[in-house]
């Protein structure tokens, strides 16, 4: 698994592609609160309308969350068994990257470690 192209572009992707999905669910749920503010001020919605989108909102952020701990697992795996890594310090910085960086660090490392070793190979 850690050597399927599919999986490492997903867990590359996913972490930035659902926090870019979340942020606009955030700003189309902030956007139908305040166009609706004339409607929620004279009470007569009830608050499960005004907080309809409020549960699928945190369990998509919840999903993001358990995507985003995937991938820090699965790269941390893949960069201590990279065998270009070893007897460097290199494998301490990439982990410290993911750790501190989050989904940016492991897609920069898809790019450089994976993408860019992958075409070195083939030519």
């Amino acid at each position: 698994m850690l050597h399927n192209k599919f999986w490492q572009a997903f867990f590359a992707i996913a972490p930035i592609a659902s926090f870019v999905l979340i942020l606009l669910g955030y700003i189309v749920f902030m956007f139908s609160i305040f166009s609706n503010l004339p409607e929620l001020e004279q009470n007569d919605t009830p608050p499960a309308e005004f907080f309809g989108g409020l549960g699928f909102f945190f369990l998509m952020i919840l999903l993001v969350i358990v995507i985003a701990f995937a991938s820090l697992i699965f790269y941390i795996v893949h960069a201590v068994q990279n065998p270009n890594l070893k007897g460097d310090n290199l494998l301490i910085v990439w982990i410290l990257l993911f750790i501190f960086v989050g989904g940016i660090g492991q897609f920069v490392y898809w790019l450089v470690e994976i993408i860019s070793k992958q075409k070195h190979a083939n030519l």
